[in-house]
């Protein structure tokens, strides 16, 4: 077995808050995966030794909310083309693990270019995260997902349904392509021109079927769920995640902590739209992101002070919410609430057990990818620290920038 050590670091291994001075931590190079984590002096012996300099480590983060099909400069959301969207995604993915992201969920992409590309990276390799695909969303029609795609209109973003039985045939036909998470559009949205964000689309008959039927076949559901009727109806149905969440109400906040069902608040998407947006998008998603974005941070943060199930999620591909400003999520989520801790372990170990994938990821420990980022400065007192742009980058144990 051929080894690396990397050694003189300060270690936070996402499972609890605090740093291991002195820390070294080898890593499997051909399964690049960890073998052995310790402090002070390394007595083993390995192929390389890598010193980090009394930098900081951490996990990689895991985004459980991604759009890797949308470019959020143009803003483009109709007639795009499958070529168009498969070059974006590419682009998109590099520039996620860049900055630190290194295993996403996508939470909805047209023509399934999340899939086909997860599909494919090993016969075609590419630069970025892992992915957990989604697929095509369920939307009703004229809802948060019946854009126009295509280029001459032949299809449309998400699946439409608008009966039980239709979101039956949609999740088989979505597990027949391989997506591994079913995504319902529950009410409105900022992006759609048709609804205001507090409508309710799907059904609860029509969310309790796409759940009925993603569990059954080992899959999980997460909901795009704003308006406080859509957001209850999402959970009653037993959904995974709660996506959003922006008018979340107490009593749903309790009933998720009960059923253990995750929230992926997604700041970072409310924060771009009014901030980079003026006089450069439509009025509608203006005047949508400007007259929730208080409650959303409020509403947020008791559900983070209640102490529900946190996930990170950036949204990552709306507008000017760039995949290379996915670490400002961090900083959002402190802002609405979270203890510096809170917010890294909802993008490390939180994302990765809503996923199913904590097994392997979500953490530096033994038996786990090597799925991690140097920093200068210290996550656990400033999470902007993960900002740092020049940070160092490695995945399975290689070193991708």
């Amino acid at each position: 077995m051929s080894k690396t050590v990397y050694l003189n670091c300060r270690l936070f291994d996402g499972t609890k808050n605090a740093l291991t001075k002195q820390a070294w931590f080898e890593v499997d190079n051909e399964k690049g995966k960890l073998t052995q984590t310790g402090s002070g002096k390394y007595e083993g012996t390995a192929d390389q030794t890598i010193d980090l300099h009394n930098q900081y480590v951490m996990p990689g983060l895991v985004d459980a909310h991604t759009h890797i099909f949308m470019n959020a400069l143009t803003n483009k959301l109709y007639y795009l083309t499958e070529a168009e969207v498969t070059l974006q995604a590419l682009e998109n993915l590099r520039e996620a693990l860049k900055v630190g992201v290194t295993y996403i969920r996508d939470c909805g992409a047209a023509f399934d270019v999340d899939i086909k590309l997860q599909k494919y990276r090993d016969h075609h390799p590419f630069t970025g995260p892992e992915i957990q695909p989604s697929g095509r969303p369920m939307s009703m029609t004229g809802g948060h997902g019946d854009f126009v795609e295509g280029e001459h209109g032949e299809t449309t973003w998400g699946y439409l349904v608008d009966s039980p039985e239709q979101m039956r045939h949609a999740v088989r036909l979505a597990f027949k392509e391989g997506a591994r998470n079913i995504k319902v559009m529950s009410t409105g949205g900022v992006m759609s021109a048709t609804d205001q964000i507090d409508d309710t689309e799907l059904s609860l008959e029509e969310l309790q079927m796409a759940v009925k039927e993603a569990h059954s076949k080992h899959m999980t559901v997460a909901a795009h769920a704003e308006g406080a009727t859509g957001i209850h109806n999402a959970i009653v149905a037993g959904v995974d995640s709660i996506e959003h969440g922006c008018y979340i109400c107490h009593d749903d906040i309790d009933q998720m902590k009960k059923q253990g069902t995750y929230l992926t608040p997604t700041l970072i998407a409310g924060y771009t739209i009014p901030k980079f947006g003026q006089g450069k998008l439509p009025q509608y998603m203006l005047d949508k992101a400007e007259a929730f974005l208080d409650d959303f941070f409020s509403n947020v943060g008791e559900a983070i002070k209640a102490g529900v199930n946190l996930a990170f999620g950036t949204d990552s591909g709306t507008p000017f919410n760039q995949f290379k400003d996915a670490p400002l999520e961090l900083a959002l989520m402190v802002k609405a609430g979270a203890s510096n801790f809170q917010a890294l372990r909802a993008a490390g170990l939180g994302s990765a057990t809503l996923l199913g994938i904590d097994q392997n990821y979500g953490s530096l420990e033994p038996g786990k990818f090597a799925d991690f980022l140097v920093l200068n400065n210290n996550p656990l007192s400033d999470v902007n620290a993960v900002q740092q742009i020049d940070k160092q980058v490695y995945q399975h144990g290689q070193r991708k920038f």
